[in-house]
């Protein structure tokens, strides 16, 4: 079990966790290439922010994201991951995420991506 990060603030919640949230949240979270002990580790949802507001950046953030998350599958934590983008406001697009973790468990996640 892992100490569970509050996707909101970035910080330990003093709970434990046994999804794969942290996961998720960090490879979400941090730039594509930018952590020392993993070059693979993150995505490139941060280029977004200088993307204009436009319906392609939806099937940009949805790619960026399935990419971000494939080792994930890759290593056989979880069995199935669905990404869904959606345009609530401008300025951001809310990605929905369904995993199905090894064990069959399906956990979803919210993630906010600031765009344009």
């Amino acid at each position: 079990m892992d100490a569970l990060i509050d996707t909101r603030t970035g910080d330990y919640t003093g709970n434990q966790t046994s999804t794969l949230q942290n996961a998720v949240y960090l490879r979400l979270t941090v730039p594509l290439g930018s952590w020392w002990a993993d070059p693979t580790l993150g995505s490139r949802l941060y280029l977004l922010k200088r993307e204009k507001d436009v319906a392609r950046v939806r099937t940009l953030a949805r790619q960026y994201a399935e990419q971000a998350l494939q080792p994930i599958l890759d290593d056989g934590r979880a069995s199935n991951i669905t990404v869904t983008a959606n345009h609530p406001a401008n300025g951001w697009l809310i990605l929905q995420i369904e995993v199905t973790q090894a064990n069959g468990i399906v956990v979803p996640f919210t993630h906010k991506v600031p765009v344009g």
